[in-house]
C-alpha cells in the first residue's frame, strides 16, 4: 500500500518519546509533528534527522484503513493499546 497524499495521520496520531530535530521533548500523541507541512507531507523524508520510528513506518491497510479519518482513528487506537 502506498501512503495517501494529504493524509499525515502517521505524523499526528502516534507519540514519539525520544527527542528529534526541532522537537527536543519528542511528540505527544494526537499532536501534529512540526515537520508536517500544509500538504500533510513530512519535510524530513530522506533526511538523516528523521526519527527512526517514522523512517521505519510502512503504510498498511490494517493501520491506515481506507481514508485519512479512519487512519487517525486506527493509529490512535494502536497508540492507546501500547500505553503502559
Amino acid at each position: 500500500m502506498q501512503c495517501r497524499l494529504g493524509c499525515g495521520a502517521c505524523c499526528i496520531a502516534p507519540s514519539i518519546n525520544s527527542p528529534f530535530h526541532c522537537m527536543p521533548e519528542g511528540k505527544p500523541a494526537g499532536v501534529a509533528c512540526v515537520h508536517l507541512d500544509e500538504r500533510m507531507a513530512c519535510t524530513l523524508i530522506n533526511d538523516p534527522r528523521r526519527p527512526a520510528l517514522c523512517a521505519d513506518f510502512t503504510a498498511e491497510f490494517m493501520v491506515c484503513g481506507t481514508n485519512r479519518a479512519e487512519a487517525l482513528v486506527r493509529l490512535a487506537q494502536l497508540e492507546a493499546l501500547c500505553l503502559p
